[in-house]
């Protein structure tokens, strides 16, 4: 198994919440902002963002497009905005603590 997917499953969450966070997106507009940062599958978004909404995290809403069909947006809850603060904090947290180990072991 490919440990980077492993690392990237544990990631996807917050990426999505802190995108969500910066304003309202839809899910293609995730996709490709995900992207520019961690390689994702789309199909591995959807699921999430289903998640997300049932947990209370997000909300959705249909905006008109110009280019086809209304849109679903997410936007964040006031829920979804703690968890992801408390999210955040715990991954720099995690991080910082694996950064630590890597360096202690690289002076050994």
């Amino acid at each position: 198994m490919d440990i980077s997917i492993q690392f990237k499953k544990g990631a996807l969450e917050i990426c999505v919440l802190v995108l969500i966070h910066e304003k309202d997106r839809y899910g293609y507009e995730l996709a490709q902002s995900v992207s520019e940062h961690i390689e994702v599958a789309e199909g591995a978004l959807y699921p999430l963002l289903r998640r997300l909404v049932n947990e209370g995290h997000c909300t959705t809403y249909l905006q008109e497009s110009s280019e086809g069909p209304p849109r679903k947006y997410y936007k964040l809850t006031p829920q979804g905005e703690i968890h992801m603060k408390k999210l955040v904090i715990e991954w720099k947290r995690f991080v910082s603590n694996v950064s630590n180990l890597i360096e202690r072991g690289n002076h050994l």
